[in-house]
């Protein structure tokens, strides 16, 4: 299991729109093989900044997967105008705590 990690800092006065979107986008990445959930937490210091948190079986299920899929792109045209700067996607691994 992997977490996908993004900082997603959207454009000045978009975030009603931004959440109405990501609301619309959620079933496509949902659907995806090795999807596990998704969390998209708005910023208290930053009204425009969010953090999203999603779960996956592996990294190749986003990479190999999601990203190649037709899902995609629609995921990609309904959010990325929305960005500024786009967003760096990072992975996380096992928790050093459990």
């Amino acid at each position: 299991m992997i977490v996908e990690h993004a900082i997603l800092q959207v454009r000045l006065g978009q975030s009603a729109a931004f959440e109405a979107a990501m609301v619309e986008a959620r079933p496509l990445i949902a659907m995806q093989p090795g999807f596990r959930s998704i969390e998209v937490r708005k910023s208290d210091d930053d009204p425009e900044r969010y953090l999203l948190l999603v779960v996956w079986d592996n990294i190749e299920s986003h990479r190999d997967g999601f990203r190649k899929s037709t899902e995609y792109q629609h995921w990609r045209a309904l959010l990325h105008p929305f960005y500024d700067p786009m967003p760096v996607v990072n992975y996380y691994g096992r928790s050093i705590l459990s």
